[in-house]
């Protein structure tokens, strides 16, 4: 069986950390609101990334990613004002004044949004193949969140969680112009940041933090579900573009779904396997695409991750180990050729 294109398995393995976290998060409700709750799972993931990063250093291991430049800085501070800020916080409004089923069904406008936007303002290339892939995803996360009717109409709660998912879809754009730098530190940032502002909202609108045993228990939930979920989705986006990424993303609710019929002995029913066969629909058409045409590569310097494949036959202006891959400046001359891709940093050209 050939194995899933490495971007593929980060954005599936990312999606599975965040689905699983949902159902432990679950657990803690009982201990402490839930602004405080997404201050303290963000907060674990900035702390535990921060605490890698720190340990890294300490051992004078040399750095395996570049660092973010100023050049990312209004990139990363637009994806952390609306995904980090704005979204939570609109999300938490949203949820106070919105049925759980209706909430449950509006936050899959995030992988629609995602890459509509992706599609449309960023002009990601999609085909007919992927375009269907995503309805048949994001049609699966449909059926398994519509437990029961609910009203769909535009109350101020529906439109507080649809900004919330347009906040996210904007974040997810916004991180991709960045995710050639180091993924750590990225999700670091975000998770920090997040963490101070959501905590900082919770205690100021009169909730107490918890006993020491939950808070520890959510933050390393948050460092996995959160962090590490985040830098797993980061490189996902280096290798497949937006939208894919957030495709295979919006496999997350089935993957927390089923865990829950583990945890808490739930049955499952015929809407959880109709939506894993759409989703698992979804996958293999993405999974199975094949992209392949002639294209030009225009000149480009940059700092990355990478190996000496075909997009990367430069020459050193330092004495090198021969060890990949490794990390520096490096320029790429103009170069066309024909072979499969996705819309990775090196493809996100016009068609």
């Amino acid at each position: 069986m050939r194995p899933l294109p490495q971007g593929i398995a980060q954005a599936l393995a990312a999606a599975a950390l965040f689905g699983i976290s949902t159902p432990l998060a679950k657990m803690l409700l009982g201990s402490m609101p839930p602004l405080l709750l997404a201050g303290v799972l963000y907060a674990g993931s900035g702390m535990g990334l921060l605490t890698w990063m720190a340990l890294g250093r300490v051992r004078n291991r040399a750095p395996a990613e570049a660092a973010l430049t100023r050049r990312d800085a209004p990139w990363l501070a637009g994806a952390v004002l609306f995904g980090g800020v704005l979204g939570p916080l609109l999300m938490m409004l949203g949820l106070a004044r919105t049925a759980a089923a209706t909430a449950a069904l509006l936050l899959n406008l995030e992988g629609v949004l995602t890459a509509v936007l992706a599609w449309v303002i960023f002009r990601e290339n999609v085909d007919r193949r992927v375009a269907l892939g995503m309805l048949a995803i994001v049609a699966g996360a449909m059926v398994l969140s519509w437990q029961h009717p609910g009203g769909m109409g535009a109350t101020w709660g529906g439109l507080a969680i649809t900004g919330a998912c347009l906040c996210w879809a904007l974040d997810n754009n916004l991180t991709r112009a960045v995710a050639g730098s180091d993924p750590v530190q990225i999700a670091a940032i975000k998770g920090a940041i997040a963490g101070t502002v959501n905590i900082g909202i919770a205690l100021a609108i009169g909730d107490r933090l918890p006993h020491l045993l939950p808070l520890l228990a959510a933050a390393v939930l948050g460092f996995i579900g959160y962090g590490l979920s985040l830098v797993l989705f980061v490189l996902a986006l280096r290798h497949l573009g937006t939208a894919r990424t957030s495709a295979y993303f919006s496999t997350a609710p089935f993957l927390g779904a089923a865990l829950a019929l583990v945890m808490f002995a739930e049955h499952g029913n015929l809407a959880l396997l109709l939506a894993g066969g759409l989703m698992a629909i979804g996958v293999w058409l993405h999974a199975s695409e094949r992209h392949d045409h002639a294209h030009t590569h225009v000149a480009l310097s940059h700092n990355h991750r990478h190996r000496h494949d075909v997009h990367h036959q430069h020459t050193h202006d330092f004495k090198w180990d021969g060890h990949e891959p490794h990390t520096h400046p490096h320029a790429h001359e103009s170069l066309s050729h024909s072979h499969p891709h996705y819309p990775d940093t090196h493809h996100r050209h016009r068609h």
